[in-house]
C-alpha cells in the first residue's frame, strides 16, 4: 500500500509524525512536502497529493494544513478525489465506509499527534461498504 502525504508550513511536524507512523505500519510513503517552515501555499501540496491518487501512483493520500479545510477544498477540485476534512476518529472511519474517501485531511492547529495517529489508523483500517452508499458516491462523481 502506498500513501501520498503533503502539508503546508503550519504542519511539518505533524506530517513527519504521521509519515513515521505510516512507515511503521509498513506503508510506502510519497512525501510531497513542504519540507520547511517557510510560508507556502497549501493548494500546491493538495494538487501534488491529489494527482498521485488520481494517477494511482498512491492508493490514498493525507493532507495536513492549519485546519484541514483548505486542503480538502483544493483536493476536491480534482476528478475522482473525495477528500474528507475530519477532526475525530468516527468521521475518519465513516469517510471511508460511507463516502469512499481517498484523501484524509486534518489540521495541525486542530488535532495533536495522538489524535492524528488514531484518525489515520481509523481511515486506513476502514473499508468502503458500498451498497446503499454507492448511489450517493455515484451522484458526487456525476457532478465532476
Amino acid at each position: 500500500m502506498t500513501y501520498s502525504i503533503g502539508c503546508d508550513h503550519t504542519a511539518i511536524d505533524l506530517k513527519n509524525h504521521v509519515k513515521a507512523h505510516l512507515e511503521r505500519r509498513g506503508i510506502t510513503v510519497i512525501d510531497q512536502g513542504t519540507f520547511s517552515d517557510e510560508r507556502t501555499d497549501y493548494p500546491l501540496y493538495a494538487k501534488k497529493v491529489a494527482e498521485d491518487v488520481q494517477s494511482s501512483t498512491a492508493d490514498k493520500g493525507i493532507l495536513i494544513c492549519g485546519t484541514g479545510i483548505g486542503m480538502s477544498m483544493a483536493a476536491n477540485k480534482f476528478n475522482g478525489i473525495r477528500a474528507a476534512a475530519v477532526s475525530d476518529t468516527f468521521s475518519a472511519k465513516a469517510s471511508r465506509e460511507h463516502n469512499n474517501a481517498n484523501i484524509l485531511c486534518f489540521g495541525a492547529r486542530v488535532v495533536g499527534p495522538g489524535l492524528a495517529t488514531m484518525m489515520t489508523d481509523a481511515f486506513i483500517d476502514a473499508d468502503y461498504e458500498g451498497g446503499r452508499h454507492q448511489k450517493r458516491v455515484d451522484l458526487i462523481q456525476s457532478y465532476e
